[in-house]
């Protein structure tokens, strides 16, 4: 019965400052806003196909949560630069700062961590094209290019 995630929210400190790094920064395009209710919505994927709500809401109750962002393979290509040509620090889930993605073995998927104002944990995902290897566990994106005959 369920065909995928239509939407998710985010209680967000200031919604101008969270305004300007989704829209401005990331460059998700506005679905709807509402000022006197503090709510602001975007568009994911394209009109219609997912949205992100963001809350104005009390800092007590803005608590970190995380979601990932599915992104083409060859944007992931270029998805640490992109983020830090724009001021956002990145990380790979390890946080072990060594400078590229990591492959998760069981999916496999690579991804890339960054947060956004209110410290919300954001990733951007691709799933790659090769047989799932659990047995790898977590894997630097180049070693497993490597292991696959390809380099990034």
């Amino acid at each position: 019965m369920i065909k995928g995630l239509y939407e998710t929210h985010l209680n967000v400190t200031d919604l101008q400052r969270s305004h300007h790094f989704y829209e401005k920064v990331l460059g998700l395009p506005l679905a709807s806003e509402n000022p006197e209710r503090g709510y602001l919505f975007y568009w994911i994927g394209g009109e219609h196909h997912a949205m992100l709500g963001l809350w104005e809401k009390d800092p007590a109750q803005v608590q970190r949560q995380h979601f990932a962002f599915q992104v083409s393979l060859e944007d992931m290509k270029h998805a640490v630069e992109y983020l830090e040509n724009k001021g956002i620090a990145t990380r790979n889930f390890l946080d072990d700062d060594i400078g590229e993605p990591y492959v998760f073995g069981w999916m496999p998927a690579v991804s890339v961590y960054f947060a956004d104002p209110d410290g919300h944990s954001l990733e951007f995902i691709a799933v790659l094209p090769d047989e799932a290897k659990p047995e790898l566990g977590l894997v630097p994106w180049s070693e497993w290019e490597k292991m696959h005959g390809r380099s990034i």
